[in-house]
């Protein structure tokens, strides 16, 4: 059997691979749906709460509004949201989920949900995984990074 190498010790690079694997995964099951992983994560947030402003999908994703605002032009363009002027402030956009997206969930959840399974992810201890990801992300965030 041949020695691990410095690299395979890495834990950044064992994050590094199942990230990018998670990342493929989702995105061939959201192909039929003609959705990318990042426009997926804005719906999950507007599915959560609908009318939020930008910069607030933006904090709760993690993403600058220079990567946000092109995802969400092509989220409009395909009829899943709008985006007006907030009320509040002339500078801020309230982005809100079409019909189509509010149809859309159920269909989307539900393939997800059916990949995940079929992956036998709980049964390799994806929650114990998520848990200590969580505390991961914690520290990561204390660190201000």
């Amino acid at each position: 059997m041949a020695q691990p190498t410095k690299l395979d010790q890495q834990l950044c690079f064992e994050l590094y691979k199942a990230s990018s694997n998670f990342t493929k995964l989702y995105a061939r099951t959201l192909e039929p749906f003609n959705l990318t992983f990042p426009q997926y994560l804005v719906l999950l947030v507007l599915w959560e709460e609908d009318h939020v402003l930008t910069k607030d999908i933006g904090e709760r994703l993690g993403l600058g509004i220079g990567t946000l605002n092109p995802i969400i032009g092509r989220m409009i363009a395909q009829g899943r949201l709008t985006k007006q002027q907030s009320a509040e402030d002339r500078r801020a956009y309230v982005i809100s989920l079409t019909q189509k997206a509010q149809g859309e969930r159920e269909p989307i959840e539900q393939a997800i949900y059916d990949k995940v399974i079929s992956c036998n992810f709980i049964g390799m201890g994806a929650l114990e995984l998520m848990r200590n990801l969580k505390q991961l992300n914690t520290a990561f965030a204390e660190m201000d990074l």
